[in-house]
């Protein structure tokens, strides 16, 4: 008995047979399946490694900043407390020695440094690993007012830093005295005004009265007396008011610049 011829493989174009896999043969490279034993992501366990490590890092640091004694207040550095005793800015910042850097409250030592009757304003700053720093301005006296007998020193804000027996050079006497210094405008116009002046005309002047902030007049030495009106337009009014004190009068009205007038 004759067999039938066997069937001949499909040609592929271009004239290529195709190949037909065995059964159980591993495809060949290209063939759009993935090969046993290739890369199929990090072991579970590389993972759970880099994760532990990462919290043991950031215990660390945590650890360092807040719980031991490596980043502590060791050194307290007071800065432009002119006046004012570093120990006493160091005592009323409340900042305790061994307090972890991290956990210092900056506003609040802020808060009651500024509560100190000398002081204008602080600033506290961390300066790492050990060190807090304290800067202060303090407030200045720029007038004087009678008192009991002697004499307070008075600032621009009309807080009173203290007592003297007598007048200090280079401070006005302001008067009269209103009933409340701290915070009174007219005390503010008043300093305004004093610390506008060149420094060879600051010098003559005696007393300043100011019944209001617009209303400054200014009495110097050889019985001379400036209306000055409010503390607006120093420069151009102290322009003036040199100009005019080559006439040798006794008032000069520099209070509307461009119109001032001399009498006497």
């Amino acid at each position: 008995m004759t067999r039938p011829p066997a069937a001949s493989p499909q040609a592929q174009p271009g004239g290529a047979p195709s190949a037909t896999p065995r059964p159980g043969a591993r495809p060949g490279p290209g063939s759009g399946r993935p090969e046993r034993g290739g890369r199929r992501g990090s072991p579970p366990w590389r993972a759970l490694f880099l994760g532990v490590v990462a919290l043991g890092i950031i215990g660390g640091v945590a650890w360092a900043l807040l719980g031991s004694s490596l980043l502590v207040v060791r050194r307290i550095q007071v800065t432009g407390n002119a006046g004012i005793p570093a120990a006493q800015v160091r005592a009323a910042s409340g900042i305790k020695p061994g307090t972890p850097l991290a956990r210092l409250d900056a506003a609040a030592a802020v808060r009651r440094v500024e509560g100190l009757n000398r002081v204008l304003s602080a600033q506290v700053s961390r300066s790492w690993p050990d060190t807090v720093v304290i800067s202060v301005r303090v407030r200045r006296a720029a007038l004087t007012v009678a008192a009991g007998g002697g004499f307070e020193l008075v600032d621009p804000y009309g807080v009173v830093l203290g007592t003297a027996a007598s007048r200090p050079a280079g401070l006005p006497l302001l008067r009269p005295a209103p009933a409340l210094l701290r915070g009174n405008a007219a005390v503010r116009a008043a300093a305004d005004v004093l610390g506008e002046l060149p420094a060879g005309l600051r010098q003559r002047v005696i007393s300043v009265s100011a019944p209001s902030a617009d209303e400054v007049t200014l009495r110097l030495r050889g019985r001379l007396t400036v209306r000055w009106g409010s503390a607006d337009r120093a420069r151009q009014k102290s322009r003036e008011l040199r100009a005019l004190l080559r006439t040798h009068a006794r008032f000069y009205d520099v209070s509307s610049p461009g119109e001032a007038v001399t009498a006497g």
